[in-house]
């Protein structure tokens, strides 16, 4: 506390009047005036920042009264300041006359404000240094009269600081583009700066005394009130608290960012709160608007890993509504134009909206029940259509999305009806809703809507394509397949084929897998299996290339190895743009030089003679066949495999197996043996297992194979074919060997007429000794060594002609003045077929004739005479 002399009780003004002062102490506080209280001057007064002392002057000049704050500025005791003259004391030389001038001005009764230079201590030192005192002189008078002086001296240098200190202070308060507030221990508004009143109107005088419950609504002012308290309490400094509420005049939520921290008087006693508030309702916005940019973009890329891994357009919709439920609405569906999902390429009433569609997909988050946002509900898997004026018929006819609102008492907020754009043609109708409760749509939302449906109608469109694409691969592939259930001679048939969407019921390519049964003469046929590589379109026409190629060879009754060779030669010309002399030509060419593109397949060829029982094979890279005898455990033939289709190069080799009546043969492709779970050699012997009865109708053995294999992988094709052997019985084979000599056309018409008479078969005789006839004739005349006559008795009567020959017949048109020249005519007039073969020791002329069953009409031979003339 500064203290006065107490010896100087009296002052006198410069007008001679005297006024009484309190000299040894202040009044303090808003004591009543009239009984003021004497007391010592609080912790944290004013007094303590500001170094004030006092210090009397007798009338001789020098220094009678030295006060205890007088010796902390001065730094001398008041044992040695006592009797001093202060001017030679604190004063330089050079001033020392003008200030004994004022000395003596102030003993005359004349008060005196000014700043005067003085030596004081140094700071942590004993030595003096310069310094300045602001001192205010007072003239007063002894008990005895006479006059003195008392003087209060301030340290400017603390003024100054404290100076310095307030003026920083005043622009960091009213300066700040911060609302700042000081809030004392009553949680009170003391004072406010000017940009927190800009916020909340007024003047920041206007705000004094007020509360938080004054500004922020009453369960956010509650959190902050005890916030505070909290901070007065702890002094526990707050940093980025969230505040909500809003400004007047506003409805506008607005957020801002609260710092919090206790602040204290010089002796640290807590005095208030200071409180720095940041608005951030921009930011926030600007944080909501990246948070939805960066969830719309985790939703697009999920889309994109989600929607299209199927190619079936019901999967396709099912996996667009997975992405947006729950994390973009809580109910959707997806319908699609009937027409588009039975195959029509433009549906009608496509233009208007009012075509019919199909509820693919529904899915919900928060109820079960189906969808009923824009309508009456609808249930998955309905024909419907939207009324013209409604607004989802609007969104097909424009292709713009459009919001419908929910309706009073439902569970719907707000719909999104957006079409399903590809390629500039409306597939259908996405419905997004929002349930009441949830956040509406936004014109964000919205543009997320249209490129999450038109990223699934692609997937769709392509989808449809797809399946467009498949059902004519497969259409194309049944159609060059045998139709019906083939027939054979001496075999008793049953097939399967099973494309790879069969089992598994998703879109896949179809294969080139195919199978065929023909027959060839003299009651013969071939067995034939084969699998082109690769997928598509392209194996199904290069399968239907090479099956008509094998029944073109096989109808020149060539060698089953001669048949392989000849169709190696065409798979190869199949990928070269000059066919197969560019193929064959590009195989002696470097490799690096062959830009055609590769056709490989693998094919098994089989011809059974159903007189001999007897079956030759030949392999193309193919599985092997399965053989099963009466009584035995089927096995494996072990038929050379050769190398596939269109490799070229290497010979096929020919296995000749007699087979056993009742025995069951097995041709079949890999899809039916192998799959990605089960390697081949697993596939094979499980096959093998499943033939355990070949007693069984074939068609119930086919069915158990499918069951107990496992079928259903639906990567590949299936292509089985079963045979049982039923050999042509002893009795319905007529064969005779025949001296080269005229006689022999003679025995020849005998021995026909008796064996067809022995078969019940007389409606025949007449042309079949004709036949006969002219064909053992032409071997007299053209052939060579003995000769063979053979009849066969199955399901149409063949007749064959055997001989030494090479040379084959030739059908030609006799001229009117030819003598010869018409027997071959004759054949082809009378006989159903005709033709001849090469053979092992020569060659074979035939002929076919359909048996009698009354309703066929046989070629009259006269007639038939008589037109050739």
């Amino acid at each position: 506390m500064s203290e006065i002399p107490a010896k100087a009780t009296e002052s006198e003004d410069p007008a001679g009047g005297a006024t009484g002062r309190a000299a040894d102490g202040l009044v303090s506080g808003d004591a009543p005036t009239g009984d003021a209280m004497w007391q010592s001057s609080p912790p944290g007064s004013i007094y303590d920042h500001i170094k004030v002392a006092s210090f009397s002057i007798g009338p001789d000049g020098l220094v009678d009264q030295w006060s205890l704050r007088a010796e902390q500025i001065f730094g001398i005791p008041a044992e040695r300041a006592v009797g001093m003259d202060p001017i030679a004391v604190f004063v330089d030389p050079d001033k020392r006359a003008e200030s004994q001038r004022k000395m003596a001005e102030i003993l005359d009764g004349r008060e005196w404000t000014g700043v005067v230079p003085f030596r004081a201590p140094g700071i942590g030192a004993r030595e003096y240094g310069d310094a300045l005192a602001e001192v205010y002189v007072m003239p007063t008078r002894t008990e005895e009269g006479e006059r003195a002086a008392v003087c209060i001296v301030v340290d400017v240098r603390t003024l100054r600081r404290i100076e310095t200190d307030l003026a920083a202070s005043q622009a960091i308060f009213g300066q700040s583009p911060f609302g700042f507030l000081l809030i004392d221990t009553e949680l009170k508004v003391r004072r406010a700066n000017q940009r927190f009143a800009s916020t909340f109107g007024g003047t920041p005088a206007d705000h004094r005394g007020r509360g938080v419950h004054d500004y922020l609504p009453r369960g956010e002012a509650e959190r902050v009130a005890a916030t505070l308290r909290r901070v007065l309490e702890t002094g526990e400094s707050i940093t980025d608290m969230h505040v909500t509420g809003f400004v007047p005049g506003s409805e506008e939520r607005r957020h801002w960012s609260i710092n919090l921290y206790r602040v204290h008087s010089g002796s640290g006693r807590p005095i208030g709160v200071a409180w720095l508030g940041t608005d951030i309702t921009s930011r926030r916005a600007a944080a909501r608007e990246a948070a939805a940019a960066r969830r719309n973009l985790a939703l697009l890329n999920e889309a994109g890993a989600r929607i299209g891994n199927s190619l079936d357009l019901e999967t396709t919709a099912r996996e667009l509504l997975d992405v947006v439920v729950p994390g973009f609405c809580d109910l959707a569906t997806v319908d699609l134009y009937q027409g588009l999902l039975v195959g029509d390429e433009t549906p009608p009433g496509l233009a208007d909206g009012s075509a019919e569609l199909r509820r693919v997909a529904f899915a919900s988050a928060v109820s079960d029940a189906p969808f009923s946002g824009t309508g009456d509900p609808v249930a998955v898997g309905a024909v419907h259509h939207y009324p013209f004026n409604s607004p989802c018929a609007d969104a097909l006819r424009t292709a713009r999305p459009r919001t419908v609102h929910g309706e009073e008492g439902g569970l719907v907020q707000s719909t999104l009806a957006v079409p399903m754009v590809a390629h500039d043609t409306v597939v259908g109708l996405a419905q997004f809703a929002r349930t009441k409760g949830s956040e509406p749509f936004g014109d964000r939302d919205r543009d997320l809507a249209v490129e999450l449906a038109a990223r699934a109608a692609v997937c769709i469109d392509n989808a449809r394509l797809y399946r467009r694409e498949h059902e004519r691969a497969l259409i194309l592939q049944r159609s060059l397949l045998p139709p019906g259930d083939p027939e054979a001679s001496g075999l008793d048939i049953a097939c399967r084929y099973l494309p790879g969407t069969a089992s598994t019921g998703r879109p896949s390519e179809v294969g080139g897998d195919w199978f065929d049964v023909i027959e060839l003469p003299g009651h013969r046929t071939a067995l034939v299996v084969g699998d082109v590589m690769g997928r598509g379109l392209r194996a199904a026409v290069a399968m239907g290339e090479l099956r008509t190629a094998v029944r073109t060879l096989a109808l020149l009754d060539l060698e089953p190895a001669e048949v392989l060779s000849q169709l190696d030669e065409i798979a190869r010309g199949l990928g070269a743009p000059g066919g197969v002399q560019q193929a064959t030509r590009a195989a002696r060419r470097p490799r690096e030089a062959d830009l055609s593109e590769v056709y490989l397949a693998t094919c098994i060829y089989a011809v059974y003679d159903s007189v001999t029982r007897r079956c030759t094979f030949a392999n193309a890279g193919h599985l092997p066949p399965v053989l099963v005898e009466p009584n035995e455990s089927a096995l494996m033939l072990d038929v050379p495999p050769g190398m596939p289709l269109g490799v070229g190069g290497e010979p096929f080799e020919e296995v000749e197996v007699e087979l056993p009546e009742g025995a069951l043969l097995a041709l079949y492709t890999d899809g039916l043996v192998e799959s990605r779970d089960h390697p081949l050699d697993e596939g094979l012997q499980a096959f093998v297992g499943a033939l355990t009865d070949p007693t069984r109708p074939l068609e119930d053995v086919c069915d158990h194979v499918l069951n107990t294999l496992d079928t259903h992988h639906g990567e590949d094709d299936i292509a089985l074919l079963m045979a049982r052997v039923q050999g042509l019985p002893a009795e319905s084979v007529g064969d005779w060997t025949l001296p080269r000599e005229p006689r022999s056309v003679g025995r020849a018409r005998e021995y026909a007429r008796g064996q067809l008479l022995s078969w019940d078969m007389e409606p025949l005789v007449d042309t079949t000794e004709l036949l006969v006839s002219e064909l053992v004739t032409n071997a007299l005349r053209y052939g060579e060594g003995d000769i063979r006559l053979r009849l066969l008795l199955d399901r149409t009567l063949v007749c064959e002609v055997w001989d030494s020959g090479l040379v084959q017949p030739r059908r030609r048109r006799a001229r009117d003045t030819d003598e010869g020249g018409r027997g071959l005519q004759l054949v082809g007039l009378l006989s159903a077929a005709w033709g001849s073969r090469r053979t092992p020791r020569g060659k074979t002329v035939w002929f076919e004739l359909p048996l009698p069953d009354g309703q066929t009409r046989l070629a009259d031979p006269a007639e038939a005479l008589l037109s050739l003339f």
